[in-house]
């Protein structure tokens, strides 16, 4: 796979959605656009809900880790720093707009629409196609030492 932000700095993740180390998981892989982050994705057949649909838990998990990378990477160049704070989730939510087919290539977008000294809300768009089948925001938040989730990247 490609260098996406997730193995150019988190090279020994665990998580679940965006992991590299995780042989289990989705292991996205976002890369930098002119406003943001943008990541595809190819659903299988075990992320379905119902026959030839994607699973909104599947879904959210995408929207959730991308766009807590967007965050990342928004208050790392934000702050001139040379590597993204590590952040977590406080806040998201998605609303699916219609079901999302599971034999097409997923895009989903994610840029800062509001950034703050340690947080950072975030867009989010799912697209089939050319279709829009979920959106969604977040407020994503850089977390100091002491916190349990402050070395998941290293």
């Amino acid at each position: 796979m490609d260098n996406g932000v997730q193995r150019q700095y988190a090279a020994n993740s665990i998580c679940f959605g965006c992991g590299p180390a995780n042989e289990h998981g989705l292991q996205i892989n976002s890369y930098r656009t002119d406003k943001g982050l943008e990541m595809r994705f190819t659903p299988s057949e075990e992320h379905q809900a119902f026959p030839g649909m994607v699973n909104g838990g599947i879904i959210g998990t995408l929207m959730d880790c991308h766009g807590n990378w967007a965050a990342a990477i928004a208050l790392m160049d934000d702050q001139n720093l040379e590597e993204p704070p590590c952040t977590v989730t406080a806040s998201y939510s998605i609303s699916l707009r219609r079901p999302t087919p599971m034999d097409t290539e997923l895009v989903i977008t994610a840029f800062a629409e509001e950034i703050n000294e340690d947080r950072v809300n975030i867009r989010m768009e799912l697209k089939a196609g050319e279709k829009i089948c979920a959106t969604g925001k977040g407020l994503f938040v850089a977390v100091k030492e002491g916190h349990p989730a402050y070395h998941r990247w290293n």
